[in-house]
């Protein structure tokens, strides 16, 4: 079963057993909540009615969100202002949506016997040590000449000039 409620202003699509982060409700970490303002309720594609259902959430814990810069300029007047937020959040754990309640989640079950190893692929015969091939030895690097198109004149070359005409 799903429901969409909303609190702090936001819609949030939950179902038992699922973690929110809302904006901050009062309360400490194992309170319960509950959570009135449901817009939507349905199990697949069927819809139910919402008139009196509640979802019940625990609080898993109160925390704070990620820093916010606020920062404020006008231009040529010397007025800049920084200024940091950080905002309140409360974490959710739905527990129940009307009388369905969140079922706990089972754990896996260890294997008794240890898996069977793998059989291991029959090795390749390696090559006698002399007729391993030696890495080839690295070339020295030849100096590159620089290209004449894009390159600057060499000290002391005279530049080319058209002749001044006369007056």
């Amino acid at each position: 079963m799903f429901a969409v409620v909303r609190t702090g202003g936001k819609q949030y699509r939950v179902a038992p057993g699922d973690k929110i982060v809302v904006e901050k409700l009062d309360g400490n970490a194992g309170d319960t909540v509950t959570l009135g303002d449901v817009l939507l309720a349905g199990e697949g594609s069927d819809l139910k009615k919402t008139d009196g259902l509640t979802v019940s959430a625990e609080i898993i814990a109160q925390a704070k969100g990620e820093k916010v810069t606020v920062f404020k300029k006008r231009r040529r007047h010397n007025y800049r202002r920084k200024k940091g937020h950080r905002q309140q959040h409360t974490i959710l754990r739905i527990t129940a949506i009307g009388d369905k309640k969140a079922e706990p989640k089972a754990k896996p079950a260890k294997a008794e016997a240890a898996p069977a190893p793998k059989a291991e692929a029959p090795k390749k015969a390696e090559k006698p040590a002399a007729e391993k091939k030696a890495a080839p030895a690295k070339a020295e690097k030849k100096p590159e000449k620089a290209s004449t198109k894009n390159a600057a004149p060499a000290k002391g070359a005279a530049k080319k000039s058209a002749p001044k005409a006369k007056k």
